[in-house]
């Protein structure tokens, strides 16, 4: 990624201010900006940094939420343990976390990189303040002590599984630090219903937040989107704003992005204003993902659903 020069900075800077529609909608404020940075090696924070810094001094209210299966992987890994990766009956790729990956998933997740990402917006000028689900009972839900999966074509249930569901977020404790004029930088684990800090799928858990305060979430990546043929970037889906849409999209989606895509469905019926799929690796991520970059998804994609259920 190429970096900001002073004077760029400065000119973004002025613009930002100068262009209240950026701002301000029917004269009134914008919703939050909810910001998921993936923790992938391909995925540089830096632009997002530089992004939120200038939202904030703005007045946009900005979450952010960050991931870290790379670092957690390579921590294990370091210990001499490998990490457990399994597949749902659905097809779906995720983590199993025993008891030992839960230990170092503490450690890595709101110990080193929150802490480190947290400094790095401090640095950038915001007022930011590093928690994890556990803190205030942020991030809460029932506990999946055992998962189905799928092994050698087989259906099974794998058991000691330290994960959780993550049904409801303290969203009073959010908008009370938002109002104090802090940025609240989020991470994982949750604290599950039998009390215990179990593991939660960052791009989920910032789909529960970007719900719980009505937030545009922007899931920043190393694609600039989903794309209609995973293996070529001229396809990208620019917009998906109607139920047959939406099912574009999830058929297209594979590996990694499904559950982007799951978590953008889980976001617009809690009851965020839209949400945006897009690239990290760019100088202003953020406010090109907020205008016309990456792949937009909102609430008309899934009424017809939400109809269906009721």
């Amino acid at each position: 990624m190429t970096g900001y020069t002073r004077e760029e900075l400065l000119a973004a800077h002025e613009q930002l201010v100068d262009n209240e529609a950026n701002l301000l909608t029917d004269g009134g404020k914008e919703p939050p900006v909810v910001v998921k940075i993936g923790g992938a090696k391909a995925v540089d924070p830096k632009g997002a940094v530089s992004d939120v810094a200038h939202l904030v001094a703005n007045g946009t209210d900005v979450v952010v939420v960050h991931g870290g299966s790379t670092a957690v992987d390579e921590t294990l890994e370091e210990l001499g343990e490998e990490p457990t990766y399994v597949e749902s009956p659905s097809g779906v790729s995720g983590r199993f976390t025993d008891e030992r990956t839960m230990e170092v998933f503490s450690m890595v997740m709101p110990g080193k990189l929150n802490t480190d990402l947290t400094a790095l917006f401090r640095e950038a000028g915001v007022d930011a303040l590093g928690l994890s689900g556990v803190d205030g009972g942020l991030l809460t839900g029932p506990r999946k002590s055992a998962v189905r999966v799928v092994e050698d074509g087989k259906k099974k249930i794998k058991r000691g599984d330290h994960s959780g569901k993550i049904t409801s977020v303290n969203a009073t404790l959010l908008e009370a630090l938002l109002d104090g004029g802090y940025t609240p930088i989020v991470t994982v684990p949750m604290l599950a219903d039998d009390g215990v800090p179990v593991n939660a799928d960052a791009d989920r858990a910032a789909a529960a937040v970007a719900g719980a305060l009505g937030a545009k979430l922007v899931v920043l990546t190393d694609v600039k989107g989903v794309y209609a043929d995973p293996d070529d970037e001229s396809t990208l889906i620019e917009t998906a704003d109607t139920p047959e849409g939406f099912s574009a999209l999830e058929s297209a989606a594979e590996g990694f992005m499904t559950k982007k895509v799951m978590a953008a469905k889980e976001a617009l019926d809690g009851g965020a204003a839209e949400v945006v799929v897009s690239d990290a690796n760019l100088n202003d991520p953020i406010v090109t993902a907020l205008n016309d970059g990456g792949t937009h998804v909102t609430p008309g994609a899934l009424v017809e659903t939400e109809g269906a259920e009721q």
